[in-house]
């Protein structure tokens, strides 16, 4: 279900707001309307079409320049437009009521305050232009920008003129409001409305802009009936069904989302230090729930978030992370067991079936739950291709499972919340050979991958009796390659274990490439035997780590000298991990 803050709430929250009408000059005619005639017969409805790219980010930090691309977006003409103040977001509330209500787009003016293109009395160039772009003929001004004067000879408000006579009304406007024909001046420029930034009188003139007969509550005056005489009768055009927006839910966003509202879009909000919408469960469900297939991001904050266009495709999709969610960290405390299924050599995930360790997973990761306010999520870290001590027939000294033998353990994950991670032993052939076996695997959302440097051989090494280890070149050739698979087939953030327990196992470590958001990049300390000795390797591999790498910890349920418990593990490592193994 798509929800989203509507404008009449913006408007109904103010309490005060500035009285002053705000009065365009230069180069628009100024209309000092006081005819009490109803307003004109003839129905307006602005023409509307949805943009025509699959994601259209509107990052202006201008609130003018914001309004104006939400516009130019999503309007192709309006002879109609609503303009309220730069900086007055209790104005632009009351203005983005207008709007919605009568399907226009909402433009602020900047005024003439220094960086402006306006002198006192003129309008912004910007805004001249788009008012030209759109065809305007009318322009209902409500509250009264910084920088703009008073046209002379023009009254200082709407009410101020509904005092004047008829008479003198026209002659200060050249303009008769009272007739229909005469509504738009004979030089091409558009007419000017004038209101009170007030919500009795916005909503006043808006009852009788959109209904003649019935008007607003409570009793109009004259001024109110002279706004909406001047305001051509509009229709919102029909709505923008493919396109869904989202917004950070600020004030400087009021104009755009009132502007998308009035285009019939709907507006999903996120705060704006979140604008990821994976981070978002409403977001995420917003998306996925809606029929739409464009986006349009409504932000300054969206300008800079990386692959923003991955992020939203995947959360289209609904696909959800064991535990919840599509993001990984911070969110999330994996306890996991590690093995190669059917062989309890490799580990204790081999020493029982899928069902049994399934359920033991989730028995070692329960007293964790207790001990942190993050989402406990169970996790097998499976052996995929286990290093040998002989070259085999292709000669790299490991031995690669078949996929087909792994995908019973994998869907039977996915069905009970457990995450896997599939570790590759590459031997004498490289990383990025080795994930791509799997990448049908890879390809499903619970799944994610580590590398094991221990046993990656150069030319003329074997297992056992050398340590092995990688540069960050071949490092950065397999994230880049899973970065790039999840991002093409929208997958949530996939967990990258990097295993170390000495820092020749991961060299040129800096240069590693952490710039993927599609992954969650890990650091796994392998270290096994007395927890001194432990501990010292996890202080040494935490100096110089690439900055935001999560970190894991493994505890040896034989070769540990004691194995902590789960309390003495989040009591005794620190920074606690986002990942506790056994092995």
């Amino acid at each position: 279900m798509v929800v989203w803050r509507s404008v009449e709430a913006m408007a109904i929250r103010i309490r005060t707001v500035g009285t002053t009408a705000l009065v365009l000059a230069g180069t628009l005619a100024l209309c000092s309307c006081t005819a009490t005639e109803p307003p004109p017969t003839t129905e307006y409805q602005a023409r509307t079409s949805s943009p025509e790219a699959s994601l259209t980010v509107v990052a202006d930090a201008s609130e003018q320049a914001a309004s104006i691309a939400t516009s130019v977006a999503l309007f192709d003409e309006s002879r109609v437009v609503v303009v309220a103040p730069a900086g007055d977001p209790a104005a632009q509330a009351l203005a983005a009521r207008a709007a919605v209500a009568v399907g226009v787009p909402l433009l602020v003016a900047d005024g003439a305050g220094p960086g402006s293109s306006a002198a006192p009395g003129e309008v912004d160039a910007a805004l001249r232009d788009e008012f030209t772009r759109l065809n305007v003929t009318t322009v209902w001004s409500i509250g009264d920008p910084a920088g703009f004067a008073a046209r002379p000879g023009s009254s200082d408000s709407a009410d101020d003129a509904a005092d004047n006579s008829a008479d003198d009304a026209a002659n200060n406007s050249g303009n008769d409001a009272a007739d229909g024909s005469e509504n738009d001046p004979a030089d091409g420029t558009p007419r000017i409305v004038a209101s009170d930034a007030t919500q009795e009188h916005v909503e006043a003139a808006l009852g009788f802009a959109l209904d003649a007969e019935d008007g607003a509550a409570g009793t109009p005056g004259t001024a109110d009936r002279n706004r909406a005489a001047a305001i051509p009768r509009t229709t919102p055009a029909p709505p923008l069904d493919d396109t869904l927006a989202l917004a950070l839910d600020s004030d400087a966003q009021i104009a755009s989302i009132a502007t998308a509202q009035a285009a019939g879009v709907a507006v999903q909000l996120l705060p704006t230090s979140a604008p990821n919408p994976q981070a978002n469960a409403a977001a995420v469900e917003a998306l996925h729930g809606s029929a739409t297939s464009k986006t349009l991001a409504i932000g300054a904050a969206f300008g800079g978030e990386p692959e923003l266009d991955w992020k939203i495709r995947a959360s289209r999709t609904g696909a959800t992370l064991p535990g919840g969610g599509q993001l990984l960290f911070p969110q999330h405390q994996f306890i996991a067991l590690y093995g190669t299924p059917g062989t309890p050599s490799m580990g204790v995930l081999g020493e029982q079936d899928v069902a049994a360790a399934i359920q033991r997973a989730k028995d070692v990761a329960a007293p964790y739950a207790g001990l942190t306010d993050k989402t406990v999520v169970p996790m097998f870290e499976i052996i995929a291709t286990v290093a040998s001590a002989s070259a085999g027939a292709d000669g790299n000294y490991s031995n690669e499972l078949d996929p087909a033998r792994l995908r019973p353990w994998i869907d039977a994950a996915a069905a009970e919340g457990v995450y896997v991670v599939l570790d590759l032993q590459p031997g004498r052939t490289d990383f990025l050979t080795q994930a791509k076996q799997y990448q049908e695997l890879l390809e499903l959302p619970n799944v994610g991958l580590a590398i094991d440097p221990e046993w990656r051989l150069a030319p003329d090494q074997v297992h056992l009796k050398q340590v092995g280890g990688v540069d960050a070149v071949e490092v950065n050739a397999v994230t880049a390659w899973l970065a790039e698979l999840t991002n093409e087939k929208a997958l949530p953030q996939k967990m990258l274990v990097l295993h170390q327990f000495r820092q020749s196992m991961l060299r040129d470590r800096s240069a590693i490439d952490m710039s993927h958001p599609e992954l969650a990049m890990l650091i796994h300390a392998d270290g096994l035997g007395a927890q001194p000795d432990k501990q010292a390797t996890w202080r040494a591999l935490h100096q110089d780590a690439p900055a935001g790498v999560a970190w894991g910890w493994k505890n040896f349920y034989d070769e540990d000298a004691p194995m902590l418990n789960p309390e003495q593990t989040v009591a005794g490592v620190f920074p606690v991990p986002d990942l506790v193994t056994y092995q």
